[in-house]
Order: structure tokens, then sequence, then C-alpha cells
């Protein structure tokens, strides 16, 4: 099984809490459109195995393109890869950009799921993170986009912002339920280096994020989709069985995708590698038809951190017989203290967390660590 990710770095504004490679200025959107249908014909052969299960846009915000940019992305990928009959294509959206015309445009492509950043029902809190559209666009382009043929949908919410109490954070819950969306991903808010929040933050113009709250947060969004009959499959992301995200669950297993795009990260199996994440030099780079990245090959010891890492945060769990085999030992001792303290439970030779283990899954993760 592989995929294709690719990055679209552009957006309307920037979101306050955001430290994705993005720019503002769409001046030169054609032109990097160009690099990325060049690195495509250049790395054609990356990916080992055929057909493809995943293509996924992220960005950025690729349902800022035009019509003719995508045609463009997808006419090279029809033309260099098979796509399985079956495979999941999915383009992240924003609530503004999902206009009739641009769904319509969507609809007919081969685009067959939507991931609409909503982040939160309430203005105060969309307002709080720079987010481009309001609340009454979060709700309504989720009917627009099921009018318009897209039932495969997931959505983006945020926990844990200063401005987001108990209350609203269950009310954005039962309005997402309310729309019986087959899939959701909800995130903690965090407070990255370097970004607008950051500065906020350190300045004393916004509230730190509030830990507790947020640990509340997640308990309640955990105990109220599963009554609703969703998995928890990831950290982050919860499904109607069935719908699980075929891209993103490729990445917590470990299999090869290829990244197109600046900044877009590609992983082989063996050896993970990232472009630049400059627009101007991604596009003068290409035009000499070469790809501008950098890339290193793990060593066992980062292939297990690796593995830990990602499988912890998954019902999958980590399978010793998986790990590399001077590293199982290692685990297992380490994995005592959390398998008597009831943050880690064994099913079927797998370590899962339990739910009091999620809630402090990147803790634990460090503590496996060699």
């Amino acid at each position: 099984m592989s995929g294709i990710y690719l990055h679209v770095p552009f957006c309307k504004q920037a979101c306050h809490y955001c430290n994705f490679h993005f720019s503002t200025s769409l001046k030169y959107r054609k032109e990097v459109v160009d690099a990325m249908v060049r690195e495509l014909e250049l790395r054609q052969n990356y990916l080992e195995t055929a057909p493809l299960q995943s293509i996924y846009f992220g960005g950025g915000t690729p349902s800022i393109l035009q019509p003719d940019e995508l045609a463009c992305l997808f006419a090279k990928i029809e033309e260099l890869f098979e796509i399985a009959p079956e495979a999941e294509i999915t383009l992240e959206a924003n609530p503004d950009d999902l206009s009739p015309e641009r769904l319509a445009f969507f609809r007919d492509s081969r685009i067959n799921r939507l991931s609409i950043g909503i982040q939160s029902f309430a203005d105060e809190d969309l307002k709080f993170m720079n987010r481009a559209h309001n609340a009454e666009e979060a709700s309504r382009c989720i009917d627009l986009a099921r009018a318009y043929g897209f039932d495969n949908l997931t959505v983006d919410l945020i926990y844990g912002t200063p401005t987001m109490d108990d209350t609203q954070w269950a009310q954005n819950v039962e309005r997402v339920l309310a729309h019986d969306i087959p899939h959701i991903s909800c995130y903690c808010l965090t407070v990255e280096p370097q970004t607008a929040l950051d500065h906020f933050v350190r300045s004393g113009k916004a509230q730190a994020v509030d830990e507790a709250q947020a640990e509340r947060q997640l308990v309640y969004l955990m105990e109220r989709l599963e009554r609703a009959g969703y998995e928890h499959y990831e950290i982050s992301n919860f499904a109607r069985p069935g719908h699980y995200a075929v891209h993103n669950s490729a990445y917590w297993l470990g299999k090869p995708y290829l990244g197109i795009g600046p900044g877009a990260h590609s992983y082989d199996g063996r050896s993970r590698q990232w472009n630049v994440a400059n627009n101007a030099k991604y596009r003068k780079v290409l035009v000499e038809d070469q790809v501008p990245f950098e890339k290193e090959v793990l060593t066992e010891e980062q292939s297990y951190n690796e593995y830990v890492l990602t499988r912890l945060r998954t019902h999958w769990g980590v399978v010793p017989k998986d790990l590399p085999s001077g590293y199982r030992d290692y685990f297992l001792k380490q994995i005592q203290p959390y398998l008597q303290g009831g943050q880690v439970k064994i099913s079927e030779g797998s370590y899962l967390l339990t739910k009091a283990g999620k809630l402090l899954a990147d803790r634990i993760a460090v503590e496996l660590f060699c």
C-alpha cells in the first residue's frame, strides 16, 4: 500500500497557532503548482508499490487552488501512477472556500473525501484562532458538501483554547454528532514556537493552554464519542466503523508515501526525506530539474523510536515481535510501570494505551525511547 501527499503551501490568512509551511501571498501559485508537476515527473519511481491507495491534498489550504491548477495535478498523477479503483482521495478545505461552484468542481474531479477545518462552531473561538471563516459558514458548509454528494467527510475540531469553556466544547462535539460526520479529528491547542500564538502568550496578550481544562475536554470527547458509536483508533482521530482515514493510517502503520511540494515529507520504509520549506527556493531548483530535499537513512534505534511513537497512539498498539530484535527486551522492561499503573494494557499480543494512558501518550512514548 502506498500513497501520495501533496502540500499546497498557500493560505488566505495565517491561523495564530499554525506552524506548517505556507504563504499568504498567492502571487506565485501557478509557478509552485508547475514545480509540483515537475517534481511528480522526477520522482515517479520513488514508490516501489502500486497501485496508489490514497492521494491527499494538504497544506496550507488546498481548497484555495483554482480548478485548472487542481486538474493539472490530477492529470499528471493519472499519467504517472496507477490509482486503485477504491483509492481514498482527500482534499483539505476551509469552510469559506466551499462555494457551490467549487464543490461542483470537486464532485466532478476524482476527489471522494473532504477534510473540513471547522475547528469550532463559536465565533469567539474562531476569532481567537484567526480563522478565515465564521460560525455560520462552519455549519452551512457541511450541509452544502452533502448536497453536492460528499458523504465521506471528516472535520477537524480544536479543544483547549482559552476562549472555549467545557460547555462550549460539549456544544461543538454535539454539533458534529448532529451532522452525523463519519470521521472526526480533534486536536488540543498547542503553542508552537515562532507562531503568532507563541508571541501572544509570551507577551501576555493570550493565556497559555490550561492543561487541566484540556484534559477534561479530551476525557469528555473520548467518552461522548464512544457512546455515539465511534472507534477511537488514534489519539486524535475517531471514526465510524469502516471510515478510518486510509492515508493517515498508512503513516501510523509505517507504510511508504511520496510527499510532493515545498515542505513535504516522504518515507520509503528505510529513509525519510523532506523538501525545502521555501516556495521560492523550491521553484528555482525544480526549474533546473532537481528536487530540493534533505534525506536521512534511519538507524535501527530511530526505527524503533518511530514505531513506538506512532503505534502507541493507535488502537493497533505496539506488537513486540514487530520490534527490531535488539529492542524487544528493552521495550518489555520499560513498559512494566505503565502496565502496573493501568495506563497500558495487553490485548491479543498488542500493548495498548488505556483511557488513562491516552492522557499521557507523549510522556509514555518518551519513556520508552532509546
